[in-house]
């Protein structure tokens, strides 16, 4: 999870990364393998977000209720258990937004914190959750643990400033789908440096995420818990995984809003682990022209912006691309109906989160392309008689994501 940041569904379809300057090509996409180090493993990889009004994902709920889902960890194989890390910090981060056009904050008023200790016998993992609010600091003063593999998801209801939270964590299904090998032929093809093709047809398309899991933390918020005193309707939420530094200190190692973006954009690996550090406020900073995040950001955002320009964009069309999404967060107007892309604000940017079955890759191939390409012919459910893609359908009631393999 490294540019992610900065370029939002920009991402996704236009990541390509030269390396070493003599041709040889890397292509990436999703957020499904950045940012691995011998200090950063993929329980400290964050893979997807997705932020809906629960009424619309399941029409039997309240109305006054968000779910907020964070997924990393990614291959996780079948059949086996995996772990949260028992010294980092995974964070739902939101603010309040006074109207729809207005420019992220990357500021949060609500933190919601998970810390995990060691896994018991059982394979359960204590959870202690932490809601930083409006300043104030309070822990949840109970037991909570995680589910273990194939088990039923263990629910916990946690009373916080006079609120009930309910949270979920453990390992679910993976349910991102996208065709990442064809990607790679496409994203080649348009560059000129391999033939030029189009995605295979629904038959022959291959999700990459079939087959495998991921750690989940799900939770269920009250709107009226994330208002505080206000009367604020739309929120920006962001994650962010963050391990022990010197001292006291934390440092931020992930960070991730929109779905399916990726650092491919930027070539220079020291501007990603940047910006992987920062949060939204240091790109609201830059584009404010304040210092010095607006020195810094230039030739990351340049970087980015000759990307866009090399896959066919014109000049004009890659300003509005990252005008509209940077900073990058994960608007919800909760005022309407739940999905990815449902409702655009002014600058072009999604304002309506994301349900888990949206078909973002389609969306953003659509958006990147102005409609060239639409599809890249997968699906959640799959297509029937194509063994290579389809997903388990998800559980009616939270947490939703569908059991782990």
């Amino acid at each position: 999870m490294n540019l992610k940041k900065i370029l939002g569904l920009a991402g996704l379809l236009l990541g390509v990364t030269l390396i070493g300057g003599v041709g040889a090509l890397y292509v990436n996409a999703s957020d499904h393998d950045d940012g691995e180090t011998e200090i950063k493993g993929r329980n400290l990889n964050l893979t997807d977000l997705f932020v809906f009004r629960e009424q619309d994902q399941n029409a039997n709920a309240a109305e006054e209720d968000l779910i907020l889902i964070m997924n990393t960890n990614p291959r996780s194989l079948a059949n086996q258990q995996y772990y949260f890390s028992t010294r980092a910090r995974y964070e739902f981060k939101v603010s309040r937004v006074t109207n729809n056009d207005a420019t992220p904050t990357g500021v949060p008023d609500v933190v919601l914190r998970f810390n995990f200790g060691q896994p018991n016998a059982n394979g359960q993992q204590t959870i202690q959750l932490t809601a930083i609010k409006d300043g104030v600091t309070t822990v949840a003063n109970q037991t909570l643990r995680t589910t273990s593999i194939k088990a039923n998801p263990n629910v916990a209801q946690v009373s916080l400033n006079g609120s009930t939270l309910s949270v979920f964590a453990g390992l679910r299904e993976d349910p991102f789908f996208f065709d990442v090998e064809q990607f790679f032929r496409v994203r080649a093809g348009a560059l000129g440096i391999a033939p030029a093709v189009g995605f295979r047809d629904p038959n022959t398309a291959v999700d990459f995420a079939k087959g495998y899991n991921v750690n989940a933390i799900a939770v269920r918020v009250p709107i009226r818990f994330l208002q505080g005193s206000t009367s604020a309707t739309t929120f920006d939420v962001w994650e962010t995984v963050s391990v022990p530094g010197k001292g006291n200190k934390f440092n931020q190692v992930e960070r991730l809003a929109r779905p399916a973006v990726n650092e491919g954009l930027i070539v220079t690996n020291d501007f990603l682990n940047a910006l992987n550090s920062v949060g939204p406020d240091f790109e609201a900073a830059a584009l404010a022209g304040q210092q010095p995040a607006a020195n810094i950001a230039g030739p990351i955002v340049a970087e980015a912006k000759q990307t866009l320009l090399a896959v066919g964009n014109n000049d004009a069309r890659a300003n509005a691309l990252l005008g509209a999404f940077l900073p990058d967060v994960m608007r919800i107007d909760t005022t309407g109906p739940s999905g990815y892309a449902n409702a655009l604000n002014a600058s072009g940017s999604p304002i309506r989160g994301r349900l888990i079955e949206d078909d973002v890759v389609d969306i953003t191939l659509s958006v990147l392309t102005n409609g060239a390409i639409t599809s890249d012919n997968v699906s959640y459910e799959g297509t029937p008689g194509n063994p290579a893609q389809g997903h388990d359908p998800l559980v009616t009631s939270f947490p939703y994501l569908a059991p782990a393999n």
